[in-house]
């Protein structure tokens, strides 16, 4: 086999199984680990692949803006978001970032909704704006465009002094093993601030996202409570199992 052909075969596996280890690698393709190793090394390099410690994860979707990715996979964050309406009641205290299945999430809330509502995202503020009986709470910063929420010293002060019953966290990408990330080191720090003053935390990550990373992480896939997502595969939903977080298949 030519080593396109072998590499191009390497990606194929990755987005069939979402990770792959050198070591089967090789014995699948017989080759040597060492040429494995360096095809993923080149894969990586080109932005194919993300390359980690024993083998190799999906690159996982591409970083785009807020508005680019309303549209995309819409059906399924719909679905998820019915799923995760499941988990709300009256007189919570919910706190709820940025993200485009969080906004479907917000668009399905019921308008008899009795609740309070913390968000940094403008969006979801404002389609919150006809639920007479939600109080929004918004909290200030600076603007990060590229996810259309609000980051910085002022996000993160404004949260000490508070406590969420519930934190709709909005997920770039998740891992079991290596935890929940984002490419901002700013969303990062905002998060996890979310995450340390919530009672209980509810995810809704559609399977493009499930192992992958990026570079900053959030915290642990075990701090999450409720992981509601699609496809997911029974041994993956099997490792989320094992940290004591309740998986929901759409």
């Amino acid at each position: 086999m030519l080593k396109q052909e072998r590499q191009q075969k390497i990606v194929e596996i990755l987005n069939d199984e979402q990770k792959v280890i050198a070591s089967d690698l090789s014995l699948r393709l017989d080759v040597s680990e060492d040429t494995i190793r360096r095809d993923l090394k080149e894969l990586d390099n080109k932005g194919l692949i993300r390359r980690v410690h024993s083998g190799a994860l999906r690159i996982g979707p591409p970083v785009e803006d807020f508005s680019k990715r309303q549209d995309v996979m819409k059906e399924a964050k719909q679905a998820l978001a019915r799923k995760a309406i499941e988990f709300v009641k009256d007189k919570m205290v919910i706190l709820i970032d940025g993200g485009t299945t969080n906004l479907q999430f917000v668009n399905q809330l019921p308008l008899t909704l009795k609740a309070t509502i913390i968000t940094n995202s403008p969006p979801i503020a404002i389609a919150l704006a006809n639920h007479n009986d939600v109080e929004v709470i918004m909290l200030g910063g600076t603007l990060f465009k590229e996810s259309m929420v609000n980051l910085g010293i002022e996000t993160v002060e404004a949260l000490e002094n508070i406590r969420a019953d519930l934190y709709v966290m909005g997920v770039h990408k998740i891992d079991a093993t290596i935890g929940i990330s984002v490419p901002s080191l700013g969303e990062a720090s905002v998060k996890r601030k979310m995450v340390a003053i919530s009672n209980e935390v509810l995810s809704m990550v559609t399977s493009d996202k499930l192992n992958t990373f990026s570079n900053h992480i959030v915290s642990p896939a075990s701090q999450l409570t409720y992981l509601i997502t699609d496809n997911i595969q029974p041994e993956v939903t099997r490792l989320y199992d094992s940290q004591q977080i309740t998986v929901v298949n759409d």
